[in-house]
């Protein structure tokens, strides 16, 4: 596999390094140049004397279009130490494919580790287990279905059991039924998921075997296989006679008697010159005159041609395979489908049981039991059939962050189908275009939120199955709904028994060892990203959500807690060098490459979303240009600055340059941002949502109520306005935040007595009042994007910030945005600056009663014509009334030429 990974000048980037038909189906490498596999020193071409054939350097060898300082480049940005630091970086990435490669035919095949580790029906009547553990000496499984024994079924030695990289593989034979006799074959196959020959064909394999002669063979060809010591026997008699040596010894005395191999070739050639070609072999002997060479075998090019045109017999050899039905008649599972059981190893430090790290189904230990994997191998008939495929990938996307087990309005853990049901219909309701689930990987503690995850390839067994799982996303995506993961690989759960930490007894089997292992804060174990296996665990886990759930998207969270050795947990200034210096961790860095160079290979349509409060430079630039490979980045200090302002700045002194500021972000990869208000951050993490902040406890007719629902409703509906369409090409909202929901999320938990009461969503709010009225805007907010493209344009030109009026004002594309943030002053005619002359309709107020406003903009106010007036450095301007707290969008719908 080795000599082949090379000769293949596989690429680390998508181009090159990976081919293939489709997600399913078997691979195809290519080949960059002709390649000629000499056998024999005989055969291998004569050179000149002194002349070497040039080489053509490959796109892959010269490196056409890749700059591991690219970016740096492109946006004229001159540091020497961090140029440098992303040269050291992609040379030590070509090291790190070569070792790859070293072990895998391909980064394709790096990432789909799950195909032959965990738990796998193997087509000979047999499950394979097979996993990672270099640490231990002995590996087991132990379940139900073996009465939890240690010893009955073992990694044997001798049997693939054990490799030199610590991999080890049980086998888990069928048990056949009483009264059932062995299969003849060895190696019979059956068919578990089609029953296309309904159980056995009643065709013996005598039969099978004569008819692949008889179509394979032509007459005469077949003798040497239907007799196979009859041709060394004819020949011994034919060389030494009927009377030849019976020993060794007599043997190498009559050797030395007679003439060299090519004589007596020769001579028994023209003894058969006039036999039928059919009788003659299909080769020559050549002497070439080498004299380490005693002769040379030439073949028939006529022979070898007729033989490369046939096809072998694989129609006869798929005619073995029986089907289902005839292996249920026969066998019964060796671990039925549905069974508990654990990996057993024993250790330097003593026997250990543990979850399988590729287990795809997990109980978490509850109510005082043990945790165990479940074996999840359901019948055809029960297995998830796909209805739809993945929706189009939008130019921009709406996203509704959710959490499954919040997601019900009862006191209690909602399942996958209850959020399929009930909260999927009002996300497309509301107008978004893809879900973000939180949560949904294993992890032991519901009060984590999910963060802590304890098995990467399973689904949380609280919510349901992995045919429930499938199911939502199924029908999220026959809603056109796209579905995005929160995924965790910055860290892992630090237990034991259900999760990764001393999984082979050792501490340094997928983690650092010492302080670096651990989390500065959290308790969490940190990842060793530069070990290849560690590596083949992560890329794959990527892979087999999209490959076995069909996800069309991932947010990586908290990648600051492993690019750095501090975990995120530092002052920084700008300064370039602070992403270069002794406490960067290169090898996460090369991960994260690497989990997008293969993830937008594999899968072109995917959406990986990076969650990184440092921004580290070149986080969503090509890999090739020294990026790091994202299609978005999360803009953390949005929510921070707004929650800031709600809590601790009064309303007259909020600055518009911090809100514009804070905003826009770095406006080199403002395209590439995304954007919310508030995420669960502000409703789960210790926090407050916004609409708890504004509303507090007001009820709607209690006195004072009036204006605090006024001020709470205005600075509701404008927040999410400006932040959703000021800049970036996405946007973000937590479940529940669109209507105002009143309460904080908090999960059951020592301290609040494991109370579910506040671990829900108040649906039944939409009904009436304040949150149908801001759920309302939220949906004619969706539909401002939806029909008139505005996240897919291009950035806004911010033209007009004025702190003393507290009047923003910002165009894209046609669209006109106008924000009146004061407390008090409203504006009858307020000028703002247009490029374009010409008459602007206005197309959502937030002013309007429908959303809880008071509606002070008369009809014959929301269409505008400009005045030829130079206003904000612009042409023109439109006078245009402004309340205090509200906001105006117009539309450019006709253009006045003067």
């Amino acid at each position: 596999m080795t000599s082949l990974s090379f000769l293949t000048g596989i690429s680390l980037y998508p181009n090159n390094f990976i081919q293939f038909q489709s997600q399913h189906r078997q691979q195809r490498l290519t080949f960059p140049r002709k390649i000629k596999i000499i056998c024999s020193a005989t055969e291998q071409p004569k050179q000149p004397p002194q002349q070497h054939p040039k080489k053509k350097k490959s796109v892959t060898e010269s490196g056409k279009g890749v700059d591991p300082v690219g970016f740096l480049t492109k946006l004229g940005i001159s540091n020497k130490a961090f140029a440098l630091f992303l040269r050291e970086r992609h040379k030590a990435l070509k090291d790190l494919q070569d070792e790859i490669l070293k072990r895998h035919v391909n980064l394709r095949d790096m990432s789909s580790g799950f195909e032959i580790l965990g738990m796998h029906r193997h087509v000979e009547h047999r499950v394979d287990y097979m996993d990672w553990a270099p640490g231990a000496r002995y590996c087991a499984l132990v379940g139900d279905f073996n009465g939890w024994s240690p010893s009955e079924n073992c990694a044997r030695e001798g049997h693939f059991g054990h490799d030199d990289y610590g991999y080890w593989f049980v086998i888990l034979e069928d048990k056949l039924r009483e009264g059932e006799k062995p299969d003849e074959l060895y190696f019979q196959q059956y068919n578990y998921v089609d029953d296309y020959d309904k159980g056995d064909s009643g065709v013996t394999i005598e039969e099978i075997f004569k008819k692949a002669n008889d179509d394979y063979w032509e007459p005469g060809e077949d003798r040497f296989v239907k007799d196979r010591f009859g041709v060394p026997a004819k020949l011994y008699e034919q060389i030494f006679g009927p009377n030849g040596p019976q020993s060794l010894e007599e043997l190498e005395e009559t050797m030395g008697q007679m003439p060299d191999p090519e004589t007596r070739y020769k001579a028994w050639k023209e003894q058969h010159k006039n036999d039928p070609p059919s009788n003659l072999p299909p080769f020559d002997v050549i002497d070439k005159g080498k004299e380490y060479d005693i002769f040379n075998v030439i073949s028939s090019p006529e022979w070898l041609k007729k033989i490369r045109s046939k096809k072998p017999p694989l129609a006869y050899w798929i005619e073995i395979r029986k089907g289902r039905k005839a292996w249920m008649e026969k066998y019964a599972p060796g671990i039925p489908h549905g069974s508990k059981y654990r990996v057993y190893f024993n250790t330097p430090s003593g026997p250990l049981e543990r979850v399988p790290a590729w287990a795809t189904y997990v109980q978490p230990d509850a109510d005082g039991e043990q945790a165990f994997a479940i074996h999840w191998e359901p019948p055809p008939e029960s297995t998830y059939k796909w209805k739809y495929t993945h929706p189009k990938k939008p130019k921009s996307l709406r996203i509704y962050e959710s959490h499954v087990g919040i997601s019900g309005s009862e006191p209690k853990i909602s399942s996958f189908n209850d959020f399929t049901e009930k909260v999927l219909p009002h996300v497309k309701e509301a107008g978004y275009n893809a879900i973000q689930l939180i949560g949904v990987v294993e992890h032991k503690d519901y009060f984590t939120v999910g963060y802590r995850v304890t098995n990467f390839y399973a689904v949380s067994s609280r919510y349901g199955t992995p045919n429930d799982f499938k199911r939502l996303v199924d029908e999220a995506h026959g809603l056109g709904l796209l579905v995005f993961l929160d995924i965790v690989h910055s860290y892992s759960a630090a237990d034991e028994m259900v999760g990764l930490s001393l999984f082979d007894g050792s501490n340094d089997c997928y983690f650092h060892t010492g302080k670096r292992g651990h989390h500065k804060y959290w308790g969490t174990r940190m990842f060793k990203y530069g070990d290849p296996d560690v590596l083949h665990f992560l890329l794959s886990n990527l892979n087999w959500w999209v490959v076995e759930y069909q996800i069309d998207g991932f947010q990586f969270h908290s990648l600051s807690s492993m690019m750095y050795t501090h975990n995120g947990f530092a002052s920084f200034t700008g300064d370039l060098e602070e992403y270069c210096n002794q406490y960067v961790d290169k090898d996460a860095l090369l991960y994260l490459i690497l989990a997008n160079e293969i993830l937008h290979a594999l899968h072109p349509n995917i959406v990986t979303i990076a969650e990184d409060a440092t921004f580290y430079p070149g986080l969503c630039e090509p890999t090739s240009q020294g990026g790091l490979g994202f299609d978005y980045y999360v803009n953390l200090s949005v929510s921070e600055m707004w929650s800031s302002f709600i809590e601790n700045v009064p309303d007259h002194e909020w600055s518009m340059s911090k809100i514009v500021s804070a905003l826009m972000g770095n406006k080199q990869y403002a395209d590439k941002m995304l954007m919310y208000a508030e995420n669960h951050n502000q409703s789960i993490s210790g926090g407050r949502s916004f609409a708890e902040i504004l509303f507090g406890e007001i009820r709607e007719h209690s006195p004072g109520s009036k204006e605090s629902l006024l001020r709470g409703c205005s600075l509701h509906k404008m927040i999410r306005l400006i932040t959703f369409t000021i800049g970036g090409h996405a946007y973000l909202n937590f479940m529940g935040n669109e209507f105002g929901h009143p309460k904080r999320v908090e999960f059951p938990m020592q301290s609040n007595n494991f109370s579910f009461e506040l671990a829900n969503r108040r649906w039944d709010l939409l009904a009436s009042g304040v949150h149908r009225d801001l759920f309302s805007f939220d949906k004619d907010l969706m539909k401002l994007d939806e029909n008139e493209r505005v996240l897919a344009r291009g950035l806004s030109n911010v033209h007009h910030v004025n702190d003393t009026t507290m009047v923003i004002s910002y165009m894209r594309g046609p669209l006109l945005f106008i924000f009146n943030f004061h407390p008090t002053d409203s504006y009858e005619r307020y000028s703002v600056g247009v490029e374009e002359a010409g008459e602007y309709q206005a197309i959502l107020n937030t002013d309007e009663t429908k959303y809880r406003g008071l509606g002070q903009m008369k009809d014959n106010q929301y269409l505008q014509r400009t005045i030829s007036r130079r206003v904000d450095g612009l042409r023109n301007c439109l006078v245009v009334p402004l309340p205090s707290r509200t906001a105006q969008v117009y539309k450019l719908n006709r253009i006045l030429r003067i």
